[in-house]
């Protein structure tokens, strides 16, 4: 069995309910001692913008996505963020939480070639 696990999230404004249960999966994966990334790519990368994932609250049962991003970087998650979208986006790594790191896609790949189970939102 895997000791580690990918979540992959392409939408963030465009579609809350992926960026939230994409960071509730994740937290779930890490608190069962998973070690967890998480790649934020397309609209995803604003998760890791702070005025951006502050918009973010889906209301009951779930925590607002500030939360749950807190709390899996807290817990040890690693967030990667794509750096091309990023640059589509005009984002800059100084525009980025503390805790997430740009990265390209060959990040990914190398994670899931390690034999990484892997969900995407």
């Amino acid at each position: 069995m895997a000791n580690t696990f990918c979540v992959t999230i392409s939408h963030c404004s465009t579609d809350p309910d992926k960026a939230t249960l994409g960071f509730v999966v994740a937290n779930a994966a890490q608190g069962s001692e998973k070690q967890t990334m998480i790649f934020l790519s397309s609209d995803g990368v604003y998760c890791a913008v702070p005025a951006e994932m502050a918009k973010i609250d889906e209301g009951a049962p779930f925590a607002p996505l500030q939360d749950l991003v807190e709390k899996f970087i807290k817990a040890g998650g690693m967030i990667y963020v794509c750096t091309p979208c990023m640059k589509k986006r005009g984002i800059a790594e100084a525009d980025l939480i503390q805790g997430a790191t740009p990265a390209g896609g060959a990040a990914l790949v190398e994670w899931l070639a390690n034999g990484s189970p892997a969900v995407a939102y």
